[in-house]
């Protein structure tokens, strides 16, 4: 446990945008370049680490993973950053205090911003251009996979909509947050859109949001609440399903047609029992069938009655041939003894067909 604390590496975070997380979805190096250049970064994981967190007018809080927002938590956060009387969602002025970046914000969360109408996804945003009055991002060009357009006029075809557009409140909204990820940020100008959106002042408060804070009345969407890893288990289900089929299918082969009913000799059967119960030798079974069998018949040739017992047709065989029955019990009898070797059986099989012949010439 020693040798494992010690050697450990720093703790890496998942979750995407995230500026402890090094992977292609993590927001790491543009966190570092940030404070390469002197912006002091505080990170808050929860709304009390935001609550706690210094909030003035040197400030920018930017929030990513904004679809974990509820009611609640987007109310503590306006609160918090308008706090020092900055940013407030009716477009209050909010230049003397903190100023607010919100990343790929939600239908919902934009309602709750105080902005009308819907996210639009763009078709094609591999390179826009910034093509807007703010100078800060003119000229420059936007490469992402996928984002969406905000229902208010801003720069890259309202990808990135600026405070002014929405008031003078110190909010901005950017519907790509794909250009501050690991994988995309040296794509086109994404590194400068970066730098340009989050480093405009001397203290940045990166809040990372999660369904934790959520209160129980907080309007969330289903997708919000179900793990990550649920589509790609999902996924690797749907495959697993695929490959049982076709290993399944393999096994079984071609189909094959016969025809019905198929018939069978009666000597294969009589064989086939015979095979069995040499190869069980249970020779006890064998004598008791071949014995049975004898009563039958002889039961019906001599019309004792279908439900006649063992002791009935010993008495009717006796009399038909005039016999004492200690001669026949040991052929026919309830309780005659097995043979002892299969020679002893099959003497008992040619001695119960002789006795059958008897009652028939009789």
């Amino acid at each position: 446990i020693a040798v494992v604390v010690l050697t450990q590496g720093p703790v890496e975070r998942s979750a995407d945008l995230d500026p402890d997380n090094p992977g292609p979805d993590g927001a790491q190096a543009v966190a570092r370049v940030l404070a390469d250049e002197g912006v002091n970064i505080e990170l808050a994981r929860s709304a009390d680490d935001l609550d706690a967190a210094t909030v003035g007018s040197d400030t920018l809080v930017v929030v990513t993973s904004s679809d974990q927002l509820g009611t609640s938590t987007t109310d503590r956060l306006l609160a918090r950053v308008a706090g020092d009387g900055a940013v407030v969602a009716d477009g209050a002025d909010g230049a003397d205090g903190a100023a607010l970046v919100v990343i790929d914000p939600t239908t919902v969360l934009l309602a709750e911003l105080g902005v009308t109408g819907d996210r639009v996804a763009l078709d094609d945003s591999s390179s826009v251009s910034g093509d807007c009055a703010d100078p800060s991002y003119d000229g420059l060009t936007l490469s992402v996979d996928a984002a969406a357009a905000l229902p208010l006029p801003g720069c890259f075809d309202d990808v990135l909509v600026s405070e002014a557009s929405i008031g003078g409140s110190g909010l901005t909204l950017l519907g790509a947050g794909e250009l501050l990820s690991n994988d995309q940020v040296l794509r086109g100008d994404n590194a400068a859109i970066a730098l340009r959106l989050l480093g405009g002042r001397e203290r940045l408060v990166w809040y990372v949001a999660s369904t934790a804070d959520q209160v129980a009345d907080d309007g969330v969407s289903i997708s919000s609440l179900l793990p990550r890893w649920l589509y790609p288990s999902l996924g690797l289900l749907l495959a697993g399903a695929v490959l049982l089929v076709l290993w399944r299918a393999r096994r079984l082969g071609p189909l094959a047609t016969e025809p019905l009913p198929v018939v069978v000799k009666a000597i294969e059967t009589t064989r086939s029992r015979g095979r069995l119960y040499l190869k069980s030798g249970d020779r006890a079974h064998a004598a008791n069938a071949l014995r049975s069998a004898t009563r039958q018949r002889l039961t019906e040739h001599l019309r004792l009655g279908t439900d006649a017992e063992p002791p009935a047709v010993l008495s009717g065989v006796a009399r038909h041939l005039g016999r004492p029955e200690s001669d026949l019990a040991p052929l026919i009898g309830a309780s005659a003894p097995v043979p002892g070797s299969d020679r002893d059986l099959i003497v008992l099989a040619n001695d119960l067909a002789a006795l059958e012949e008897e009652v028939r010439r009789a």
